[in-house]
């Protein structure tokens, strides 16, 4: 008679186990196959125990917009965690992606919840947007430790400055998604210095530059759609 207790279906999730499932799991929500719950945060949001504001519909409609491209950009940085963890060169570079990684599942979440109490949908692209990060991620992680850590601060660099522009242009009553974006902007500030603490290489301007053309078309079109 067979053991069950020994199957290997009962065994824990590890490294590259527990990753890959974190894949599988983030791309059949976005295959819409998952509940239509939030996803589960590990620190509560920052926008809870405040009232909702009293917004216009123009308002209402123009902070959606906002906070789904906020939403997109942090499907885009699990993508780009987990494909640069997958591919990291040692064991210490995999462990500081995925516990930054998991900060960022933490702003997904409560993008994610501030969207549906802004009666909004996330964007229809972000399965392509997952996509296209993770395979960037993978490839940024084959170039080595050094050029995969900078590219996690160039990364950061990008996102900070179109949190700092989405806190002005947030209606002011809004501050249920101030806070939110407040606390996104002091975590990704921090892991992109990480990133530079621990080895990376700094990227040069015109690489910059490329980036920020490629996260402006991200944030065009998810405002929208």
């Amino acid at each position: 008679m067979t053991d069950i207790t020994h199957s290997p279906s009962r065994r824990p999730l590890r490294g590259i186990d527990r990753l890959l499932s974190r894949v599988d799991k983030q791309l059949r929500r976005l295959a819409g196959e998952s509940t239509s719950l939030p996803e589960a945060s590990s620190r509560p949001s920052p926008a809870v125990g405040h009232d909702e504001p009293a917004l216009s519909a123009r308002e209402r409609e123009h902070a959606a917009g906002l906070m789904r491209v906020n939403h997109t950009g942090e499907v885009c940085a699990q993508a780009l965690y987990q494909g640069q963890a997958l591919a990291a060169r040692s064991d210490v570079t995999r462990a500081k992606l995925l516990g930054a990684a998991q900060e960022e599942a933490d702003h997904l979440a409560w993008c994610e919840a501030r969207l549906a109490e802004l009666d909004a949908e996330p964007s229809r692209l972000n399965p392509l947007f997952y996509a296209a990060s993770f395979a960037v991620g993978a490839a940024t992680a084959m170039a080595g430790d050094k050029v995969s850590l900078g590219f996690v601060h160039a990364t950061e660099e990008r996102v900070a400055s179109h949190l700092r522009a989405h806190l002005k242009a947030l209606p002011g009553e809004d501050r249920k998604s101030q806070l939110i974006l407040q606390q996104m902007l002091s975590d990704e500030e921090r892991h992109g210095a990480e990133a530079l603490e621990h080895g990376g290489e700094e990227f040069p301007r015109p690489i910059k530059d490329v980036m920020t053309l490629a996260s402006q078309l991200m944030t065009r079109t998810t405002y929208w759609i």
